[in-house]
């Protein structure tokens, strides 16, 4: 046990130190960043649904009264990566950007019969866009340009249990520590010209509860209802500032550099109800509705308004009967649709997206519960309505998936 968690502890140092996550969306401008929406396993294939499924040899970060489900004498691995393709464009202008990110690593194991534990590293924002502005100076004729760039991110390190106390009936409770830092530097063309540069930092903690609870109706089939609900948190902030003034020609400068206290920023509480039905062991449906009352955190400005979101899920996963040999028959096939409804509001224009995936579940072998989930996603997010900005994006997501022993007596004969 102790070798496995500093193995855990050792990758989860290396992740953070040194995958650079990156997006290219304009729309990470606001808030904390884009959303990172991505799930475990084979659950980014299914339209990120999972709050009701009861699979035990993957490890699922939507609800944690999963965790109840794990086998006892095993230890589930994860660890993900994707890439994105994505074309931006407006009514004028269309550029494409390719981003690679490491996605997530966690790790699951037993306590006891009915009762599982998990930790995990995976990012929770992601910040990355240049924009630049062509402005008019104040009672002047002449024009100059601005850059403004963007980077960095939040990450969530996370613990969970589930337990069941009840045949059927699982609960769970997640606890997470969101940390990072947003970058925002602007750079103003004139003479003397101006660098302003902004670091802000943001940590706090977040609470999350989940329930899961299986119909005891046929044997042929098997329906489980799931619900989870993450708490509303407040996000302790604080910015540095550097600025620094060229005088002349001759490259002299001024700098000046200051610590400033902003607003914390609020976190909506977050409720995610679905259902899973298993017909034969070998097709399984899911639907999930997610709901966020961005309403009641405060958020937004003079440009743009925060409003309710709510994300709507449905996956179908089909696995051919496994009694005959061959890696072809124990494959997973996977397909997912997904519409979010989008938090942010600008000039009148609701941001949403919508996304639709295929995937494959790949054994490591006969008989192995270790597999290899490959997944394609293409979406869309925003409008070129009201001069606004649009992306389509084509998504391939990696994840390695590790069922292994634990805590497996040896036999000395």
């Amino acid at each position: 046990m102790i070798k496995n968690i500093f193995i855990l502890i050792s990758i989860a140092y290396c992740f953070q130190s040194t995958a650079q996550n990156s997006t290219s969306s304009p729309y990470s401008i606001f808030a904390l960043g884009a959303q990172n929406n991505a799930s475990f396993g084979g659950f980014n294939a299914l339209g990120n649904t999972g709050v009701a499924n009861t699979d035990a040899t993957q490890i699922n970060n939507i609800n944690p009264a999963n965790l109840a489900n794990i086998f006892e004498n095993s230890m589930l691995y994860e660890i993900g990566t994707n890439a994105v393709y994505n074309t931006i464009e407006t009514n004028s202008l269309s550029q494409n950007t390719l981003d690679f990110n490491f996605s997530h690593i966690a790790i699951a194991f037993p306590i006891k019969k009915n009762w599982g534990m998990g930790v995990g590293l995976l990012p929770y924002s992601k910040v990355g866009y240049t924009i630049d502005i062509e402005q008019q100076a104040e009672g002047d004729s002449f024009t100059y340009n601005t850059t403004i760039t963007g980077s960095g991110g939040l990450n969530k390190m996370y613990w969970s249990t589930g337990f069941s106390l009840l045949k059927n009936l699982s609960f769970g409770l997640e606890t997470s520590f969101l940390f990072g830092s947003i970058q925002q530097e602007t750079v103003v063309f004139t003479s003397p010209g101006v660098n302003i540069n902004e670091s802000s930092y943001y940590n706090g903690l977040t609470l999350k509860t989940g329930v899961q609870y299986t119909l005891p109706f046929s044997k042929k089939s098997k329906t489980t209802l799931g619900a989870s609900f993450e708490f509303p948190t407040s996000l302790n902030g604080t910015q540095t500032r550097t600025t620094y003034k060229t005088i002349n020609q001759s490259q002299y400068s001024e700098t000046t550099e200051e610590e400033l206290d902003i607003d914390n920023f609020e976190l909506p509480s977050t409720l995610t109800l679905g259902f899973n039905t298993a017909i034969n062991k070998n097709i399984s449906t899911s639907f999930d509705f997610k709901k966020l009352w961005w309403n009641g955190s405060n958020q937004g400005n003079d440009s743009n308004s925060f409003s309710d979101q709510t994300i709507y899920g449905f996956g179908l996963e089909y696995s051919p009967k496994k009694k005959e040999y061959g890696i072809t028959n124990h494959l997973k096939y996977r397909f997912g649709l997904n519409y979010n409804t989008g938090y942010l509001t600008i000039s009148n224009q609701k941001i949403d997206s919508y996304q639709a995936s295929v995937g494959l579940g790949i054994p490591f072998s006969n008989g192995s519960l270790s597999k290899l989930n490959i997944s394609y996603s293409y979406g869309k997010e925003g409008t070129l309505s009201n001069n606004l900005i649009q992306e389509n994006y084509h998504k391939l997501s990696v994840n390695l998936s590790l069922v292994g022993n634990w805590f497996k007596k040896r036999l000395i004969h």
